[in-house]
């Protein structure tokens, strides 16, 4: 011990039961651990016993060895996790060899302390726990363990560093423990803020545009200027007939855009308004702003699928001024050689729908071949000019790039008419519900300064979890989700417009477009089904948050799960993707096509234009193997020549798969149930 005593830099006590640790520690680097114990003597304290520890063993040493120790290391310090008494002791000691200038009480980590290690601690570097401190690296082990113990799993690095980072800068392991338990510490919660922006725009005046005199009167009632994303698409040419893309956050008025110039044409004789949105609630809501807001001008119908149509006892009408349809409504009509007559004027609302792996290809091949029936008949009729196309979207990460492939003008505007603070909390499945419950409650109970109280909308993954969520909450609330019929629906719109329910509980799908006036939005899931929600859909969602005519802020909850997944072919786990939306980029919209999407675009091209197939095939946005996809319709006798087959026609229409015509073909062929047939369809899905 002799070398080891000579080059001795600070010895550290630590009181265990009725002895003490010592710790030998040169360069930061412990030498040795050793148990001290004392014993009262005439002189004071004085060293009894003195055993070196390796592992469980002890090897006894002499006492005057630890005194030996002591003269000679530069500085002495006692944890103040030492009771009184015995720093009292060791205190003593020291003074009766003249060595209590070496010795000072230190703040240790407790953790470090009894294992043996010599860890000082500040005010400014201590983690507090319970009512002691402890070292960053001891807090981060913790952390770790009531993560595990709290998520049943590992937790991703994102959710970890956040937490971690969290705890450093409130130093109090508790809080961030709770923050885990669902407890809504706002200093802890929030994210961050998406500060609320404007940019300068001079506005337009509403009695300076060339409108029809019925709309023109009908816009001067309602307001005097233009709102600035209206007045940037009127600038650069919307009343001209220029097709545009408006890129615009939600509530600032970018549908007023299409609404205008489309209702402006079909009231100059200049052909009809097509208005398309991607879900039938959508259609329904809009069909029934049309109606209250130009029904005394114009006829509006609706077009929402195959054969479905709106359960208020509309039919379509294909010669109506003003249609509102569905993507595939519409479609339908073109594959079933519906004439629509002149068309003025086509909207495509939530047109980044382009990017979604299930129904992009069929809105890629909708404007191909809507685009090609326009041309057709403007080839026919001298009188027709064909259609303007007016795309909107709150939510596109390439907008330069899209404007180019639909060869349209950007109208993009960025303002954020209210900030929207946006906030993470952690909780399991049940515990979900209890934290929804509070959230809701509170944001029920606050009135903004325009009069209005806090609404919430809540984003979950099943229309089941809608109905549980909804039954739970205390305060008035509703599911909302596309399996209630449409007088559901509209009695839920409309009680949540009176402000009569405190939340509405909806599946991720119905997030885009649906008008519920919100000043909080929650997220109870990530997913929509069993597919992790991009970085686009949550941020169309999220944008359904605050609203500038009814609300100060907007608030956003993300109520995360660690290591849950909602199936087992999703790749990450919550907490992981929480972190990537938060952070992530928008992704770009551009359309993608595998074997299947080919074919059924292919054969519903070659059902349209015939011969001209190819060339509607060329026009889209995604890259489409049109050879490949030939080879395929011809082998699968969907087509013969450039003619659709009467199998190739019924798979068109009712927006087949290859795979599930084959599926309905083979079971018709065997004498199948109905019921059989469409259970072999919905298994064929689910294992894909």
């Amino acid at each position: 011990m002799s070398k080891q005593v000579q080059e001795v830099e600070t010895i550290f006590c630590h009181e265990i039961g009725d002895d003490f640790l010592v710790v030998v520690e040169r360069d930061g680097q412990r030498l040795f651990r050793a148990k001290l114990g004392l014993s009262e003597t005439s002189a004071g304290p004085r060293p009894a016993k003195f055993r070196l520890k390796d592992g469980s063993s002890e090897e006894p040493r002499q006492p005057d060895e630890f005194v030996e120790l002591a003269r000679r290391a530069r500085r002495i310090r006692i944890s103040e996790q030492t009771s009184r008494a015995g720093r009292q002791k060791l205190m003593e000691m020291f003074s009766g060899y003249q060595l209590e200038d070496k010795a000072k009480s230190v703040r240790t980590c407790r953790y470090c302390a009894s294992a043996g290690e010599y860890s000082p601690i500040t005010t400014d570097t201590a983690i507090k726990d319970d009512n002691d401190w402890i070292c960053h690296d001891c807090a981060r082990r913790e952390l770790e363990r009531q993560l595990t113990y709290a998520g049943g799993g590992e937790v991703s690095g994102a959710a970890k560093d956040r937490l971690e980072d969290l705890m450093m800068e409130v130093q109090d392991l508790e809080r961030i423990v709770n923050l885990l338990k669902g407890q809504l510490d706002p200093d802890l919660t929030k994210f961050d803020t998406i500060s609320a922006t404007t940019d300068e725009v001079d506005p337009v005046r509403v009695d300076s545009l060339d409108l029809h005199p019925d709309l023109q009167a009908l816009l001067e009632d309602r307001f005097d200027t233009l709102l600035p994303v209206q007045s940037l698409s009127v600038e650069n040419g919307l009343l001209e007939g220029d097709d545009q893309l408006v890129v615009s956050a939600t509530a600032t008025g970018k549908t007023l855009v299409g609404e205008m110039t489309g209702i402006d044409r079909v009231l100059k004789g200049e052909g009809k308004m097509l208005f398309l949105v991607p879900l039938v609630a959508l259609a329904n809501q809009k069909h029934e702003d049309f109606k209250d807001e130009y029904g005394h001008l114009v006829d509006v119908s609706i077009r929402v699928g195959a054969s479905r149509i709106a359960d208020n006892g509309n039919q379509f009408d294909p010669h109506a001024d003003v249609i509102v349809g569905t993507y595939e409504g519409i479609d339908h009509a073109l594959r079933t050689g519906k004439d629509m007559g002149d068309i003025g004027t086509v909207v495509i609302d939530e047109v980044h729908t382009l990017k979604e792996d299930d129904r992009g290809h069929r809105l890629d091949g909708l404007i191909s071949r809507l685009k090609y029936a326009c041309e057709q008949r403007a080839a026919r009729r001298e009188a027709y000019n064909g259609a303007q196309w007016v795309y909107l979207s709150a939510t596109v990460g390439n907008p330069e790039q899209l404007t180019e492939a639909l060869e349209s003008t950007l109208i993009e505007f960025e303002e954020r008419p209210v900030p929207i603070e946006r906030h993470v909390s952690f909780a399991d499945g049940q515990e979900k519900v209890r934290v929804e419950n509070k959230l809701v409650k509170r944001e029920f109970d606050t009135e903004s300064s325009k009069g209005y109280r806090g609404q919430t909308i809540i984003f979950t993954n099943s229309r089941r979890r809608c109905h549980e969520i909804s039954r739970k909450l205390h305060y008035s609330a509703a599911p909302y989700h596309a399996g209630l019929d449409y007088r559901q629906r509209k009695k839920v719109e409309r009680q949540f417009g009176e402000q009569e329910l405190s939340a509405v509980v909806t599946t991720a799908a119905l997030a885009a477009g649906v008008d519920f006036p919100a000043s909080q939005v929650i997220f109870d899931s990530l997913a929509m089904g069993i597919e992790w929600l991009s970085v686009q859909e949550f941020h169309q969602m999220l944008g359904r948050a605050g609203r500038p005519d009814y609300h100060d802020k907007g608030k956003v909850y993300v109520l995360v799960e660690p290591d849950c997944a909602y199936h087992n072919s999703m790749e990450m786990s919550e907490d992981e993707v929480a972190f990537k939306l938060l952070k992530g980029e928008m992704e770009s919209v551009m359309t993608h096509y595998d074997e299947s999407a080919a074919i059924e675009e292919t054969l519903a091209n070659i059902t349209v234009g015939g011969k001209a197939a190819k060339a509607l095939n060329d026009r889209m946005l995604g890259n489409v193997p049109t050879k490949h996809a030939l080879g395929k319709l011809l082998q699968y006798d969907f087509i013969d020549g450039f003619e659709p087959t009467p199998l190739g026609r019924v798979v068109t229409r009712h927006f087949l798969e290859p795979g599930e015509a084959f599926t309905l073909v083979d079971g018709i062929r065997k004498d199948a149930h109905p019921y059989e047939l469409v259970a072999d369809i919905e298994l064929r899905d689910a294992d894909l």
